[in-house]
């Protein structure tokens, strides 16, 4: 970096000379303000400026090499797609499943193997891979049309089950609902709750309140109390049936009240009686509905 500094009486002046020995794509870097003082008349002062400027080497445009370039490019898509199709732990073959997928060869016959053996019908898992599949020349039978498994499965999941928010009730003119939503830790009771329930009063019109009996989990009572008063609706939280049935009695004028219990595990018997204890209280009025997680094992469900 070289910097030079030009002394005068006027900035502007300095400035242009600046630019015409260094160029216009000179930088200004500061300029101070002093006085003077003449020798033959000490009290007057003559005020000067110092101007500090830098010039700036020009850009040079960098040699680009295409062709290391694209020898980069078609060495990461070669890598890509060898590491496309990672190897699925698949059991020893099943005379009676090897028969059922005759149609697909290659890849679709790993993954809808891999399907079964997570759990999954066969019949439901062929359908899911048969969306992701084209036909291959060399046999004229179904294989994977996609890169990856997992790319596969979003496409068979995504054309063949449908997913919505059509919970609905019957008709509550003669009286309110009770809804209460059990399962295990974790599974998305009280954020799936709160979703219907916003569909209710936005889309419905109908009145909601919510009771909580989770005071177990840190934070929970929290995190419903400020869902509720983003939809603006009554909340309340209770840890026994008889404050339970007494708070139903105090909602009966809505339509629908939803109760979050605590997240169980469903190999917890005591625990699991404890929630049924505390339900009780709202057993004329209530219903329950199941929450479970998406990827659960089928027999364990």
């Amino acid at each position: 970096m070289e910097v030079k500094v030009y002394e005068g009486e006027n900035l502007q002046n300095l400035i242009n000379k600046a630019k015409q020995e260094l160029g216009d794509n000179v930088r200004i870097l500061y300029y101070e303000e002093f006085f003077e003082k003449s020798w033959w008349l000490p009290l007057r002062k003559k005020k000067k400026f110092k101007l500090f400027v830098e010039k700036q080497e020009e850009n040079q445009t960098p040699q680009i090499d295409f062709s290391e370039i694209m020898s980069k490019v078609e060495s990461l898509i070669e890598e890509k797609i060898q590491q496309s199709y990672v190897p699925l732990p698949v059991e020893e073959e099943n005379t009676g499943i090897t028969e059922e997928l005759k149609e697909f060869t290659g890849e679709a016959i790993d993954l809808i193997k891999f399907l079964t053996k997570k759990g999954v019908e066969i019949d439901i898992a062929k359908e899911i891979v048969k969306s992701a599949c084209g036909i291959d020349i060399e046999s004229g039978k179904m294989d994977l049309s996609t890169s990856t498994y997992e790319e596969a499965l979003i496409k068979g999941i995504e054309e063949n089950i449908k997913f919505s928010l059509n919970f609905d009730i019957k008709d509550t003119t003669n009286s309110f609902k009770v809804i209460s939503f059990v399962g295990p830790t974790g599974v998305g009771k009280t954020t799936n709750l709160f979703k219907i329930a916003s569909d209710f009063i936005l889309n419905k019109n109908l009145k909601v309140g919510v009771i909580s009996t989770d005071t177990f989990k840190v934070g929970a009572t929290q995190q419903a109390r400020f869902y509720a008063n983003i939809l603006n609706i009554p909340f309340y939280t209770t840890a026994d049936s008889k404050n339970l049935r007494k708070t139903i009695l105090e909602l009966s004028d809505m339509d629908v009240v939803f109760i979050d219990t605590v997240g169980r595990s469903h190999y917890d018997a005591w625990k699991l009686g404890e929630i049924k204890e505390i339900l009780k209280g709202g057993f004329d009025w209530l219903d329950c509905v199941l929450t479970l997680s998406c990827n659960y094992d089928y027999k364990e469900a």
